[in-house]
């Protein structure tokens, strides 16, 4: 009778062992769900395409657990510090420099290319660029990448004249710039750029920010860069992860769910570009 319930208690233990290891192996004592893929996004497109996928990524095995945020100031360190596996809000130069300036631990891949976000010119005071006139301002974003950025869309336009061979990758201020119309440039932090539309005839907008406020580039703007710019092959929005997981499950899955054409036509209708082929 002993060695019957001795073999009864020993059955129960390792019951209790292997439920406890897989409680702990699928995250449940260290309050992460099993395949739960964290994902830390700004609003429009980026958390938008995420919670069209919702759903599919389920099907995928995977619970998505997004957060949203307005800044460009969490992201990268959150995903580096591996609070969230991945990220979405930033293009390919974007990242760079980020990982410039990054511990080598804290450095980061892209995977996943999505979309491309024109830069806009959209009308302030004035709604035609052939109503230029001597004086008036252009409000441009003051951060180097996008200055640069910005020169460039407005020579395209033919409101300035650059440098010869001047690039993305070059470093172009006011002082560069040939003006023959006599603009006065004003440059702000680019989130603030939509605000200032009732104080220059017309303001300098990129993607993220002028989706906030409701415009299109497409629709909205005066004049946005085009398909074929500089911009266009290199400004392309991008997941971020870990190197480690380049190649992870995850990975596979978002790709899956991104290159459909519910997410194709969700891009297009927010004035965006999309970067892939629907599979």
């Amino acid at each position: 009778m002993k060695s019957k319930t001795s073999k009864i208690i020993l059955c129960a233990v390792v019951l209790v062992i292997a439920v406890l290891a897989v409680l702990y192996f699928t995250g449940v004592f260290n309050g992460k769900k099993a395949n739960e893929l964290t994902i830390i996004a700004t609003p429009n497109p980026h958390a938008e395409i995420l919670k069209l996928v919702e759903e599919d990524l389920a099907k995928e095995g995977f619970t998505l657990k997004l957060t949203t945020v307005t800044d460009y100031v969490a992201e990268n360190p959150s995903t580096a510090a591996g609070d969230t596996l991945a990220n979405f809000f930033q293009h390919i130069p974007y990242l760079q420099q980020y990982n410039e300036t990054a511990a080598e631990k804290d450095r980061l891949i892209y995977v996943v290319p999505t979309h491309f976000e024109p830069l806009g010119l959209y009308a302030g005071t004035k709604s035609s660029l052939n109503d230029i006139a001597e004086g008036d301002k252009i409000v441009v974003p003051n951060d180097p990448t996008n200055m640069t950025r910005a020169f460039i869309l407005l020579a395209d336009a033919g409101l300035i004249e650059l440098p010869e061979g001047t690039t993305l990758t070059s470093t172009v201020t006011k002082n560069d710039v040939v003006n023959p119309k006599g603009i006065e440039f004003v440059d702000v932090n680019a989130e603030l750029a939509p605000g200032m539309r009732e104080d220059a005839a017309f303001v300098v907008i990129n993607g993220n920010n002028a989706s906030l406020v409701n415009l299109n580039p497409n629709k909205d703007a005066v004049y946005y860069e085009q398909p074929g710019s500089q911009a266009a092959e290199a400004y392309v929005n991008v997941f971020a992860v870990k190197p480690e997981n380049e190649n992870a499950d995850f990975v596979k899955a978002l790709e899956k769910v991104v290159y459909t054409q519910k997410v194709y036509d969700l891009i297009v209708n927010s004035g965006f570009t999309p970067v892939f082929d629907v599979k």
